[in-house]
């Protein structure tokens, strides 16, 4: 199945329980579609202009009740799904907000452009607090919770461990050889997997975070830009050539590519709730949902869909002012501050 959203996005997340998926558009949009396993057309429940500047971080909470999105704006909104507004904090962030992450049933983590990691209770309605773990934007996050740390990627080329425990940065490793894109957690927690610019694969031994202890350069020199854990011993790894390949982890191979998204880079990746579906997102204003049964059976299969829903044609380009990801530069810092920091309160009510 294949979707036309118009315009470029940097973000998609699945609802937890339900056949939704939730986009955040370069525009500012938040969509949000209903689709279905039978093979018919996915239909878009939910269009919100949510933000001024473009909404780079989508994330279901709550169980699925409401969805939370960050923007280059700095801010935090909170919609329900009949895309009322419920909530907002303004200048959640110094810097632009990149990411959002799920920790526990109330709390969530958003990572920024000036390398920030702040912790959320959306019950109490406060920042837990704030990290200070990178000194260029936060490029993915990912939690673990036996050992309650949320460990952190970013464009500074360090892969960080935050211990929410100890309110602490726990551990950073050294510069690797270029930007780390995206983390999992696999082994059953003893391995942190990175992916990096030049298509090396990096894995870390849990709590041996210095320098990784092992890498797969099957994709090298291709940038790997995204990666999602399909179980212990494999991940589906999206690359800028928008192939999407299933990789193995110890032995580190290239098992086969399953799925090409299209010619442009893949921004994100995402499993369904029952992951009979993974979601993927590109530079091409499409957003794929292929069918786990058939694009992992027999190798190779790279056929694209084609049930398309479909936006209007545009010839305009999408741009971003800062760009979060530097494909193959250094990242851009935002030119204009204008809104000061506010108060720690938690999505003051609209």
């Amino acid at each position: 199945m294949e979707i036309n959203l118009g315009k470029l996005a940097f973000d998609l997340d699945f609802h937890p329980s339900q056949q939704l998926v939730t986009t955040g558009l370069t525009d500012g949009h938040l969509h949000l579609y209903r689709y279905s396993s039978g093979g018919s057309l996915p239909e878009r429940v939910l269009e919100v202009h949510a933000h001024s500047e473009s909404c780079r971080a989508a994330l279901f909470v709550n169980g699925g009740s409401a969805i939370l999105t960050g923007s280059l704006d700095h801010t935090i909104l909170q919609y329900v799904e009949t895309g009322s507004a419920i909530a907002c904090l303004e200048n959640a962030h110094d810097d632009a907000i990149n990411r959002l992450i799920n920790l526990t049933a109330s709390t969530i983590a958003s990572g920024d452009d000036g390398g920030c990691i702040k912790l959320w209770d959306t019950r109490q309605r406060s920042c837990c607090n704030s990290f200070n773990a990178h000194q260029d934007y936060i490029s993915d996050m990912t939690f673990s919770a036996d050992s309650m740390k949320v460990l952190g990627t970013s464009g500074d080329v360090t892969l960080s461990v935050c211990n929410l425990q100890r309110n602490k940065v726990l551990d950073e490793s050294e510069f690797s050889e270029d930007e780390l894109l995206s983390v999992v957690i696999m082994k059953n927690g003893q391995k942190v997997i990175c992916s990096s610019q030049t298509g090396n694969i990096l894995l870390y031994s849990w709590g041996c975070f210095k320098d990784c202890s092992d890498r797969c350069i099957d994709l090298s020199p291709i940038s790997v830009d995204a990666l999602f854990k399909l179980d212990e011993d494999r991940l589906i790894a999206g690359s800028e050539t928008g192939l999407i390949s299933l990789v193995g982890i110890l032995p580190n191979r290239v098992i086969q590519p399953i799925a090409e998204h299209s010619e442009y880079p893949v921004e994100r990746l995402a499993f369904s709730h029952d992951k009979k579906f993974l979601g993927s997102i590109a530079h091409d204003q499409m957003l794929k949902l292929w069918d786990m049964d058939d694009i992992l059976q027999g190798s190779g299969n790279t056929s694209r869909t084609q049930a398309t829903v479909g936006e209007n044609d545009s010839d305009e380009m999408d741009t971003d002012i800062n760009t979060p990801k530097s494909r193959k530069g250094t990242k851009r810092k935002n030119a204009s501050k204008d809104h000061v920091m506010g108060s720690h309160n938690f999505f003051a009510d609209l």
